[in-house]
C-alpha cells in the first residue's frame, strides 16, 4: 500500500464518517418526539423566576 491510496482511503473513510455522525445528529435534532424537549429548551431563558 502506497502512502497515496492510505492517504485516499483515510480521506474517504473520515468523509464518510463525519458525513454519517452529521446525519445522526440532524436526525436527533429534527425527530418528531423531541420537539417538545427543544420547545421547553428555546423558552427556557425568557422564564423568570
Amino acid at each position: 500500500m502506497t502512502y497515496e491510496s492510505a492517504a485516499a482511503f483515510a480521506q474517504t473513510s473520515g468523509l464518510l464518517y463525519f458525513v454519517a455522525i452529521f446525519a445522526a445528529v440532524a436526525l436527533y435534532a429534527f425527530w418528531p418526539r423531541n420537539r417538545t424537549r427543544f420547545d421547553a429548551a428555546a423558552h427556557l431563558p425568557l422564564v423568570e423566576d
